[in-house]
């Protein structure tokens, strides 16, 4: 499920490609849920709204600038020119303990510390 939504995206009109492509790239972002809203690029912990919003968001500018924002929309982390620095800042700043992301949505996510729910693997 979250590599076929990679995939998906990486062929998305509504979304920079290449922030994409690099972003997937990453290891440590490649094994969450990417989703897109308002042409920003997100990553979720569960693979079904609702979303967990405790992971970092890039939202590209024009003029090849990137923001790198919260986990929360009121968060701001910072400003840089190149997809592979917005990818490393998010990267940089998972939750601890963030591994694959879980079939389901956030309450999927919170059972799994109970051992619940098993991570998605690569589909």
């Amino acid at each position: 499920m979250t590599e076929a939504q990679w995939h998906w995206l990486l062929n998305w009109p509504h979304v920079d490609n290449e922030l994409v492509r690099v972003a997937y790239e990453e290891p440590r972002l490649r094994q969450l849920f990417p989703w897109v809203s308002m042409w920003e690029l997100h990553f979720s912990r569960c693979t079904q709204y609702p979303w967990s919003w405790d992971v970092p968001y890039i939202r590209p500018q024009p003029g090849g600038v990137f923001k790198v924002e919260g986990p929360s929309r009121v968060a701001f982390i910072g400003e840089v020119y190149t997809a592979q620095a917005a990818v490393a800042m998010v990267a940089d700043r998972l939750p601890p303990g963030c591994g694959p992301a879980v079939i389901g949505d956030r309450d999927a996510l919170a059972a799994t510390t109970a051992g619940s729910v098993r991570p998605t693997g690569q589909e």
